[in-house]
């Protein structure tokens, strides 16, 4: 059966969308959205991509500023990606939180636009992220729900174990590498179901040496200082990575360009 054909694809999202671990050439974000769109676009004439993703924003500031730019475009397909940041913060209601993204995907399907959506990876290999394995666990359950509710398709990270392989992190352990967005990207035209893209499967990795205890706490403690201390200041300042941070590409426009 032949695969279906978007020439209209936006991504919205947070610093996974946006690219964030995986360059171009020219130092720019590139990452699994890209990458999926340069798969689709040789598959549709005329293909048109946007990517309104911003590092660091909430699920809140996505579907209050970036879905309805979304629509704007009159998309054919749109990926949303958040909640990520929102479950690091201890106070985050899970279910409103899946609720507000109910919502979103409602008003995506509802203009006729083709949504995909992410679980969250399965955080067990995390020193300090996996604190957050229940709620994440959760929002995952709830976003599965919602995929079923509105005929949305969905990427379920949390079952890919690949992911869980370091090589497939950047040294900030918060953002994938170019390995993990490669993997994302397949997924998500196998979500789609894209004939002939690749498998994400593949290919398989060899075991990495086990570290003794010593070293292991060596490095988390230089990732704990280079890293998340960082991360935990600006939240103490109410600060965010993507203050500063346009979108890439707010507009459609041919892949490569």
């Amino acid at each position: 059966m032949a695969s279906m054909v978007w020439t209209r694809y936006a991504a919205i999202g947070d610093s996974f969308t946006e690219g964030i671990g995986d360059l171009h050439p020219d130092g720019t974000p590139r990452g699994w959205a890209d990458r999926a769109a340069e798969a689709l676009s040789t598959r549709a004439e005329g293909f048109g991509y946007a990517n309104l993703a911003v590092r660091g924003k909430l699920l809140d500031q996505i579907l209050d500023v970036q879905l309805p730019a979304a629509l704007a475009l009159k998309p054919d397909l749109v990926s949303v990606s958040g909640g990520g940041n929102d479950l690091l913060r201890p106070g985050t209601d899970v279910d409103v939180l899946a609720a507000r993204m109910d919502e979103g995907v409602a008003r995506l399907r509802a203009a006729g636009a083709d949504v995909v959506l992410f679980t969250g990876v399965d955080p067990a290999g995390s020193a300090v992220i996996r604190r957050t394995r229940g709620r994440v666990a959760l929002f995952n359950e709830l976003l599965r729900a919602t995929a079923v509710r509105h005929g949305a398709h969905i990427v379920d990270q949390w079952s890919m174990d690949v992911l869980r392989d370091w090589r497939c992190w950047s040294i900030d352990r918060l953002h994938m590498s170019p390995e993990g967005h490669r993997r994302v990207a397949l997924a998500m035209l196998e979500s789609l179901g894209v004939q002939d893209a690749g498998d994400w499967r593949e290919p398989e990795l060899a075991p990495l040496p086990a570290l003794s205890r010593g070293a292991r706490l060596l490095f988390d403690a230089r990732w704990a200082r280079g890293y998340l201390a960082p991360w935990i200041g600006r939240r103490l300042r109410g600060r965010s990575s993507g203050d500063l941070v346009t979108a890439k590409r707010p507009g459609l426009s041919p892949v490569g360009k």
